[in-house]
């Protein structure tokens, strides 16, 4: 039997969390971090394939070689964050595959030569996996603001130069100020049921 979130867990997770722009002071722990990724894991991808990758920016050094990647609106908001992560995923995923397929024998040195299905599988599952990273850290107690707006070619060069990882989203993390009219945006609309789904 599935265990069932109870609505103030769920409403944590979904209706009751905004997207955040403005956060306290407060650190965040990176070992919070680590138990946000400790969790998140678990959750299913094609073949168990791993392919999230993370940075932790927190330190000013750092923060001075993301910003310049920015766009103008995401600056202020980045720079002011205790912690901003770069989640990104990496090409290089199925050399992981012997320890996380062991059952798809061989899979790691076919798909050496092949790599616009590394890319394929490896965009798609990352996405996958932050979808599950904003849940993780939100039910660890944290609020995201995650952000497309940057130049994810000057973000590898700064930060992937001796890898093959590609980034996909920066995410500022942290706690929001209460009480701040400019930290949440009001809530905007949302699809009902019946207008994405068929019942066939």
């Amino acid at each position: 039997m599935g265990v069932r979130l109870d609505r103030e867990a769920l409403d944590a997770l979904f209706e009751g969390s905004h997207t955040t722009q403005l956060f306290t002071d407060e650190r965040v722990d990176p070992e919070l971090i680590r138990r946000v990724y400790e969790d998140l894991r678990w959750a299913p991808t094609a073949m168990n394939n791993q392919p999230l990758r993370l940075e932790l920016i927190e330190s000013e050094e750092a923060k001075a070689r993301l910003l310049p990647h920015m766009i103008a609106f995401n600056q202020e908001k980045t720079r002011r964050a205790p912690l901003t992560l770069i989640a990104s995923y990496d090409l290089d995923w199925h050399r992981h595959m012997p320890h996380l397929a062991p059952f798809r024998e061989g899979f790691a040195e076919d798909a050496e030569d092949k790599p616009g299905m590394r890319e394929g599988m490896g965009r798609t599952n990352g996405w996958l996996q932050i979808g599950y990273l904003i849940l993780a850290l939100r039910a660890h107690g944290l609020q995201v603001g995650p952000m497309a707006g940057f130049d994810g070619d000057g973000i590898d060069a700064e930060f992937h130069g001796d890898t093959n990882w590609k980034s996909l989203l920066v995410l500022n993390v942290g706690h929001a100020p209460a009480g701040h009219e400019k930290a949440q945006q009001p809530r905007q609309g949302r699809l009902e049921f019946d207008q994405v789904a068929t019942v066939l």
